[in-house]
């Protein structure tokens, strides 16, 4: 599997890096730079940064004594507009003892009335907190996190909007709560990182409509470091209010040009998939985040596909490696022939030949519909590859682990062998099985060294969500396929 010539000629190419992986690379000197001040400066900062904290917890504790509902909504009184200058302050002290000496603004925050929402890309660390306590805007947050000791108290402090995991309703609440806080004028900013997850800075991914969805002026937000820049006021268009996903291309496109960097329609879900655990781990060069992404375009739900992966993959066996043409293709899946689906069909079509085999696209979709069962899948492709008595020979297998692992070529040569004790020339899945559990850790022994750019690099994930500042609340159906249309900056 391969994104062929044919296939990028049709649509945009993917960027040069996967923006949901980070590689960090450290000399030996930098290493004893780390270790050293590790031991030495970071108590010292961590001492002043939590003690900044807790100072600040008790203003905000202060503050928020006898506050009701209709309280939040009225104009602060005096004393607590003096807590809230010092919280500020003392919030900015403790991003200067955790080391962020000097954070240069750059343009002019909007008012409240001028934009209702602020929108912050890209995200990419714990760190982007920092545009929240210097904003002391609204956030959107998960439900759980009011009930963080000290941090839980400050949160509340900001007034944000809830988001509940319990309630199935919660997204659509969610967003009828900030188009009511920002046409109502009497409330403060919020502050919404529309990405929905944290990527490595190369390039600003899909953004989620939840925040465009009010149709309401927003004020863009990128974050550099070392520095933090606030764009001019973005008012949408009549078609823009109409279109929350047009919107959001539309304010996404302004905010990468700011930054300098390429957009991509990659997604949330697509980090999902880049870092879902299990013993397949996908490789940085995989084609499988730009297959996720078509089958999106074709307007399918993996989520929704899952339960059809039995019927899909009967359909492959019976033709037995038989190779099917792009009508065919567009028969199988029950969708009309578009570009969308000719890109998709040349992921598959190595050779351009104009044909390709079924099973392979059967093993990518049950990869993207279920990332954490690789086992599933690959038995579901054993199903598909296997002779009448069972077995696959060592160019099943080869086929089966590059294509859900979304490359082009792989040795299985040493892996086959290993588990071909007999050395029959065939396996069965479960002579697979048994050696999975015999070695939990096969791929990275196996497989990975032949993938370029995984040996000799430590890469840490970027874990969707994992501060709340993230929580994606936009409703499932705000999604638009339509293409982004362009729009001038006011």
């Amino acid at each position: 599997m391969k994104l062929s010539s044919r296939g990028r000629a049709r649509g945009p190419p993917p960027p040069v890096r996967n923006p949901f992986v980070h590689r960090l690379r450290l000399g030996a000197l930098q290493r004893a730079k780390v270790a050293f001040m590790t031991l030495t400066l970071f108590p010292i900062r961590l001492f002043f940064a939590v003690s900044m904290m807790l100072v600040a917890w008790f203003f905000a504790f202060i503050a928020l004594l006898g506050y009701n509902e209709k309280e939040l909504e009225k104009p602060r009184s005096w004393w607590r507009k003096a807590v809230h200058c010092l919280l500020k302050a003392l919030m900015r002290t403790m991003w200067l003892a955790g080391g962020f000496h000097w954070v240069t603004v750059k343009g002019r925050q909007a008012s409240p009335t001028e934009a209702a929402i602020l929108t912050v890309a890209p995200h990419s660390s714990y760190f982007d907190a920092i545009s929240v306590t210097m904003t002391m805007a609204s956030i959107v947050m998960k439900a759980e996190s009011k009930d963080i000791p000290v941090w839980g108290t400050l949160i509340k402090y900001c007034r944000p909007v809830f988001v509940s995991r319990s309630d199935q309703d919660s997204r659509r609440k969610t967003v009828e709560e900030i188009k009511r806080r920002a046409q109502s004028g009497k409330w403060p900013q919020i502050i919404i990182f529309p990405e929905g997850t944290c990527t490595n800075r190369s390039c600003l991914i899909t953004f989620k409509p939840g925040a465009f969805i009010p149709g309401v002026p927003v004020q863009p937000v990128v974050l550099r470091y070392p520095n933090k820049l606030f764009l001019p006021v973005y008012i949408p268009s009549e078609e823009e209010r109409k279109n929350p996903s047009l919107y959001a291309n539309n304010v996404r496109r302004v905010m990468a040009e700011a930054l300098g960097v390429p957009v991509t329609d990659y997604t949330f879900e697509d980090c999902c998939l880049a870092l879902a655990e299990g013993q397949l781990r996908l490789p940085s060069n995989t084609c499988l985040l730009e297959f996720a992404k078509l089958v999106r375009s074709l307007g399918l739900k993996p989520e929704k596909l899952e339960k059809d992966l039995e019927k899909y993959s009967e359909s492959a066996k019976k033709m037995k490696g038989a190779r099917v043409s792009l009508k065919e293709f567009a028969a199988y899946l029950e969708v009309p022939v578009s570009d969308i689906l000719e890109n998709m069909f040349a992921l598959f079509d190595e050779n351009e030949e104009g044909i390709i085999d079924l099973r392979e696209f059967v093993i990518s979709l049950s990869v993207v519909c279920r990332p954490t069962k690789a086992l599933e899948t690959i038995q579901l492709a054993f199903k598909m590859y296997q002779s009448e008595n069972g077995t696959v020979v060592e160019d099943n297998l080869a086929c089966i682990l590059k294509t859900a692992m979304g490359v082009s070529e792989l040795n299985v040569t040493n892996l086959f062998r290993a588990i071909d004790e007999g050395e029959k020339g065939t396996i069965t899945f479960d002579d697979f099985y048994r050696f999975t559990e015999m070695y939990p850790d096969f791929a990275e022994e196996y497989l990975y060294p032949d993938q370029t750019g995984v040996e000799s690099s430590l890469e840490t994930s970027s874990l969707p969500a994992p501060n709340g500042f993230c929580t994606d609340f936009s409703p499932e159906n705000a999604e638009d396929k339509k293409n982004p249309q362009k729009k001038k900056l006011n």
